[in-house]
């Protein structure tokens, strides 16, 4: 089980890692492929907005994990 628990906390912790650095505050997803927004700020759509939610999702399922692991580990 202790395993099972390990496994899951490095691949969501990867996960997350990944999506907070696709959602850098200032470039947008635009950026990626070279595009300019002059540091304008606007709502967030599209994917953008999934990957906000995403990663709030996959950050509450890191700290369950990480809660889980310490409440099994004593």
């Amino acid at each position: 089980m202790q395993r099972l628990l390990d496994i899951a906390l490095i691949i969501t912790s990867l996960a997350l890692i990944l999506s907070v650095i696709l959602q850098s505050k200032g470039a947008g997803l635009g950026n990626l492929a070279g595009a300019d927004t002059a540091g304008v700020f606007t709502a967030r759509r599209g994917i953008e907005r999934v990957l906000f939610r995403v990663t709030i999702i996959l950050s509450v399922i890191f700290f369950g994990l990480v809660t889980t692991i310490i409440i099994l580990a004593r």
